[in-house]
C-alpha cells in the first residue's frame, strides 16, 4: 500500500522545508476513480502538473527537505481544513466529480484521517525539529487557463498575514526581467489558500511563500530547471535579507 505523504531528502540541513500538497494525481483503488474520465484524473483539476518536479529541484539547490502528497487533490486537498467544502470538491472549474457527491460525515472523515492527518503530522514531524529560523515554501502550479479566461501572470508569490519573505524577495524582482511576476496572484487569501501557511508556518512564526507557477511553463524538465533558477534568483537572496534584518532587530 503506497503511503499517503513521502517525506524527500529528510535530513536536509537547509534552512527551507518544501511542501507540496498536489504533488500527485493518484486516485488510490478505494474511491473508485471518483468517477472521473481519464483525461480528468490527468489534469490540473487532480493535481499540480510539475510542483513535485519543482519541489524537488528546489530541494536539491537548497538541501531541503520536502513533504509531499502522494494522493490526488479531489480525494482530499491537503492546502484545505476538514470543514471547508473545497477539500473534497464536487466540481473543480468545469469538471464534476461525481465520488465527491453526497459524501457523509463519516466519509468526510475517514478522508481526512487516511490522507490529511498523515500529511499535517509529516509536516510536524520535520518542523518541530528545526529551529526558529526555518522557512516554509509551499510549492504549486496554475493552469494558464480558467474558466475560459488566459491568465497573464507567469510566477505567483503568495502570503498571508506575514509578508516578510514575499516582500524580500519581490525585492529583487530585477533579476527576473523576463518572467510576469506578482503578489497573491493567480490567488490570495481571501480564495481560501493560504491554509498551509496559517496552519504549519504562521502558527510557529516562521517566515514563508507559496510559490504559483503557470504549468504551461514547467511543460519538461529543462523547463523546470530553468524556472527553479529564477526562483531561487528571488529566494536565496531574500533568505539572507530576512535573516540580517531579523538578526538587526
Amino acid at each position: 500500500m503506497t503511503a499517503p505523504v513521502e517525506i524527500l531528502n529528510p535530513t536536509g540541513k537547509g534552512r527551507v522545508v518544501v511542501l507540496c500538497e498536489h504533488a500527485s494525481n493518484r486516485i488510490p483503488d478505494e474511491y473508485d476513480g471518483l468517477g472521473l474520465a481519464e483525461a480528468d484524473r490527468t489534469s490540473h483539476a487532480a493535481w499540480d502538473p510539475g510542483a513535485r518536479a519543482l519541489s524537488l529541484a528546489l530541494s536539491r539547490a537548497l538541501d531541503a527537505p520536502v513533504v509531499a502528497s502522494t494522493v490526488s487533490r479531489l480525494v482530499y486537498d491537503c492546502n484545505r481544513p476538514p470543514e471547508a467544502a473545497s477539500a473534497m470538491p464536487e466540481k473543480s472549474e468545469l469538471i464534476a466529480v461525481p465520488g465527491n457527491v453526497g459524501l457523509t460525515q463519516a466519509q468526510r472523515d475517514a478522508r481526512t484521517a487516511a490522507v490529511y492527518d498523515p500529511f499535517c503530522a509529516a509536516v510536524a514531524r520535520v518542523l518541530d525539529t528545526r529551529g526558529p529560523d526555518t522557512v516554509v515554501v509551499t510549492v504549486h502550479s496554475f493552469t494558464p487557463v480558467y474558466y475560459g479566461k488566459l491568465r497573464a501572470v507567469e510566477l505567483g508569490l503568495l502570503h498571508d498575514d506575514d509578508s516578510r519573505l514575499v516582500d524580500a524577495m519581490l525585492n529583487h524582482v530585477d533579476r527576473i526581467p523576463h518572467r510576469r511576476t506578482e503578489r497573491n496572484q493567480p490567488y490570495g487569501p481571501a480564495d481560501g489558500v493560504t491554509h498551509s501557511l496559517r496552519l504549519h508556518a504562521l502558527s510557529r512564526g516562521l517566515a514563508n511563500v507559496m510559490i504559483e507557477v503557470r504549468n504551461d511553463l514547467m511543460r519538461t524538465d529543462e523547463q523546470v530547471a530553468t524556472m527553479a533558477t529564477d526562483i531561487l534568483a528571488l529566494l536565496e537572496p531574500a533568505l539572507k535579507d530576512i535573516t540580517i534584518r531579523e538578526g538587526a532587530s
